[in-house]
């Protein structure tokens, strides 16, 4: 096997520690979700405006991925590695220490925007990397960082909170984090070679205010469980308009050859549905690892703890099938994967559906199973097999729009290896 289809040693140990370190920002994400109520007592403020320490962190998140693409492109890995990981150890140190609710907010803000740029960089150089013939084994493991680190945060989060205050929930992945960050600095080398490409400046606060108002608008119309109000249908069409806005400006722009975030992908029918369906998947799946803590813990009155565990087998059952996925991935192809996946994650959903107080706990777990063994079915063959059908002139724009799926969010690439 020559060079470019193989592996190199170098390159699995820059991608270990990329997956590594993406594994703890993206367990910070949901680490707080059974943690809500304490934070409430402690901080004596209400349900809703705790909500905002999750709103906060999606609307960080939501402003800055659309400019992570001209960061990956214009810097190179290391420093697009260090300032992530940096911001991220930072907002963690400060959310430790914060003396109230406003300042834990502004940490986890600071840890946003450290997430927002470490993901990009994973999907990137992953991308870059690994030859197309063992992209879905890759990818498998990709899986585990995307899908179980998640899955288990609230178990973690369960075990600190029964005995030591909310702030151990991140003095917990500060060593964690702190660690990642000097072997990655010490190991990690540059991929690719940063280009001057021009950063468009009426495209960043389209992209913030249409990204984020409607962010910010979905939050809101949750939250009042009410549907459109005026507080809601103001920021709905603000974000809207500058979102119609974004994307006209892409696509003028890229008749220059110079969009922050290129549509063309779009074009090739097999990219477009391998995103459709994993924003669907990842809507399935993080859909259910929010509301089940809330149902379990507020209607059914289980402990942070036992609420935890009860979600942690099906962490473990995605961290056990992703890698078979991938493998079977790369000897099969996609639709003998995806098509069972999609059929069991359909019939989840309709179950989850119709569960209400008398629900048998035995049931919501093997629901819960089986959701989380159909997801890898269902979504890693997509990211693959949508990036292989683009043409080389579309393969930044196709990884740019491949990572979006993983966390509701967009990501870029420089490109891609080609069969």
């Amino acid at each position: 096997m020559t060079a470019p289809d193989t592996l190199l040693p170098r390159d699995r140990t820059v991608i270990l520690v990329l997956l590594v370190s993406a594994f703890v920002v993206i367990l910070n994400e949901t680490i707080m979700n059974v943690a809500l109520p304490r934070l409430m007592a402690d901080l004596n403020v209400s349900a809703r405006l705790a909500q905002w320490l999750s709103t906060a962190f999606m609307l960080t998140m939501a402003v800055v991925i659309p400019i992570t693409g001209f960061l990956l492109q214009r810097l190179a890995t290391r420093t697009v590695y260090l300032t992530a990981m940096g911001l991220f150890c930072v907002g963690t140190l400060l959310a430790a220490l914060a003396p109230g609710f406003v300042p834990l907010l502004l940490a986890r803000v600071v840890q946003a925007s450290g997430t927002a740029i470490m993901l990009p960089l994973l999907m990137t150089t992953v991308l870059t990397l690994v030859p197309a013939q063992q992209r879905g084994a890759v990818m498998g493991n990709l899986s585990i960082v995307i899908s179980v680190a998640p899955a288990i945060g609230p178990t973690v989060s369960g075990l600190i909170l029964q005995g030591l205050p909310w702030r151990f929930l991140f003095v917990f992945v500060l060593p964690v984090a702190l660690a990642a960050l000097a072997y990655g600095a010490r190991t990690l080398r540059n991929v690719g070679t940063p280009r001057p490409v021009a950063l468009d400046l009426l495209s960043v606060p389209l992209a913030a205010l249409g990204f984020g108002g409607l962010v910010y608008a979905l939050s809101q119309v949750g939250e009042g469980g009410s549907g459109l109000s005026a507080a809601t249908a103001a920021p709905l069409l603000v974000g809207g308009l500058a979102l119609v806005a974004f994307l006209w400006r892409q696509v003028v722009l890229g008749r220059r050859d110079a969009p922050l975030l290129d549509l063309r992908a779009f074009r090739f029918p097999q990219f477009a549905l391998g995103v459709g369906l994993m924003v669907m998947a990842m809507i399935a799946l993080f859909g259910g690892m929010i509301l089940l803590p809330l149902y379990l813990q507020n209607l059914r009155g289980l402990s942070t703890l036992q609420t935890g565990l009860l979600l942690l087998p099906g962490g473990l059952l995605m961290g056990l099938l992703a890698p078979s996925v991938g493998r079977l991935y790369d000897r099969i192809g996609p639709r003998p994967l995806a098509v069972p996946g999609t059929i069991l994650m359909t019939a989840v959903l309709v179950g989850l559906s119709r569960i209400d107080t008398a629900t048998p706990i035995w049931a919501l777990l093997a629901l819960h199973l089986t959701l989380s063994g159909g997801w890898p079915c269902c979504s890693r063959p997509c990211l693959p097999a949508a990036c292989r059908r683009c043409r080389r002139t579309c393969t930044r724009t196709a990884a740019r729009f491949s990572a979006p799926c993983n966390r509701w969010r967009g990501r870029p690439v420089r490109r891609c290896w080609w069969p």
